[in-house]
């Protein structure tokens, strides 16, 4: 007998990673914050629209399912994108212009068990 959810499709997710200390301690304003999150998550979808995952993401309209982490600062994001590249994970730094800041990346669409360990020392975005 196969184990429950055996050939169940795996629960797709997008990580989306958000310097916290842009609220914090530089004082931005909770929406401009949550614009860059909607522009890394857009652009990452956007870059990686052929990918099977992403395909299959999009046709769960209504049960998207993503989690919003924080990072502490610059210097954690740049870092995480840096650790993705080198994993070969697809995602998108977005780099906010014209005054050329990081502020936050986003994961192409991926089997949580897949990125889940890659994230696993960032918090809950608050």
């Amino acid at each position: 007998m196969a184990a429950p959810g055996a050939g169940a499709p795996t629960r797709l997710v997008q990580y989306v990673v958000v310097r916290s200390d842009l609220v914090h301690k530089l004082s931005w304003p909770l929406g401009a914050v949550i614009t860059q999150a909607c522009h890394a998550a857009t652009a990452a979808i956007h870059l990686h629209y052929g990918d099977p995952d992403t395909q299959r993401y999009l046709e769960e309209l209504d049960s998207m399912h993503k989690v919003v982490l924080g990072a502490p600062d610059e210097a954690a994001l740049s870092g995480l994108s840096d650790a993705l590249t080198q994993a070969g994970v697809s995602h998108k730094l977005w780099i906010e212009q014209p005054e050329n800041i990081p502020t936050c990346l986003a994961l192409k669409p991926y089997p949580k068990e897949t990125v889940q360990p890659l994230m696993k020392k960032f918090k809950l975005f608050k």
